[in-house]
């Protein structure tokens, strides 16, 4: 997962809404959306480490991972998946406890993410990187993150998350369902379509990560097209305060092509 925006708004009817990318290689195998057998999740599945990038499950429980680009750090030697961690997110029987153990060295064992959780109303980011670990409280607005720190304005993510701020507007929570349905949707629209910007950035505007500048160029786009990597998947969600979550996913293949259309599951309330 390389791009992921979202509109925290923990007094809403709907206080979390999400539209997000994942990158990856099209030879790594992995399921689409869908309930997984073996746990009371939705969400895609590696089918290389059996992880995920992005799930969700009852009672509003919501989870999601992208790595950190940095080659300069020092990788530990055979990490386990860093998918492994949003089950772990969603499993936990004490969220904060959990990610406080990963703040005070377990997340050494991993090489460089960033972790979105949600669990009773309080949304961590947990980022692990060369110069650290950080768990913090994310305060109610947009946001987004790619593969550096929350927020760090990449020329996709600034672009996505202004996108993102206006369809948000001002808006003022409403209890009026029909309202809040529409409100949701008109902002999953607006970020539908940012998320498919294949526009690749001036030179001037990329960020520095050490990766060779074709390669930073590459990246560069919110929407990634390419004949072995690119976006694979573009994941739309939303979290009600009943608990429910809904996830709606679009599946690509090579040059950006689709290789399934969208689907939509809902986790139950409790």
């Amino acid at each position: 997962m390389c791009l992921i925006v979202f509109d925290w708004q923990p007094n809403a009817a709907v206080p979390l809404k999400v539209a997000a990318n994942r990158d990856e290689v099209y030879a790594r195998p992995a399921l689409p959306l869908h309930r997984w057998p073996d746990a009371m999740i939705i969400g895609g599945r590696d089918g290389e480490r059996g992880g995920t990038w992005l799930a969700a499950a009852p009672g509003g429980r919501f989870a999601a991972l992208t790595n950190v680009r940095e080659p300069a750090g020092l990788a530990p030697l055979s990490p386990p998946s860093r998918g492994e961690l949003v089950r772990a997110a969603l499993e936990s029987d004490d969220l904060e406890t959990w990610l406080q153990t990963l703040r005070h060295g377990a997340a050494e064992a991993y090489a460089g993410f960033n972790l979105l959780a949600l669990r009773a109303g309080t949304l961590w980011h947990l980022h692990h990187g060369r110069r650290g670990t950080r768990l913090s409280r994310v305060e109610p607005g947009c946001h987004a993150l790619s593969n550096a720190t929350l927020d760090t304005p990449w020329p996709k993510v600034a672009q996505a998350l202004s996108t993102a701020r206006r369809a948000s507007g001002e808006r003022v929570a409403t209890t009026n369902g029909v309202d809040e349905a529409v409100a949701v949707e008109g902002w999953h629209a607006a970020m539908r379509t940012a998320l498919q910007n294949p526009r690749i950035a001036a030179d001037a505007m990329l960020p520095a990560t050490g990766v060779d500048p074709a390669l930073e160029r590459f990246l560069s786009p919110a929407f990634i097209r390419g004949k072995h990597y690119g976006t694979r998947a573009l994941t739309l969600a939303a979290v009600r305060i009943s608990g429910e979550t809904t996830l709606e996913e679009t599946s690509f293949g090579p040059w950006g092509r689709i290789a399934r259309e969208s689907v939509t599951l809902t986790t139950a309330a409790v």
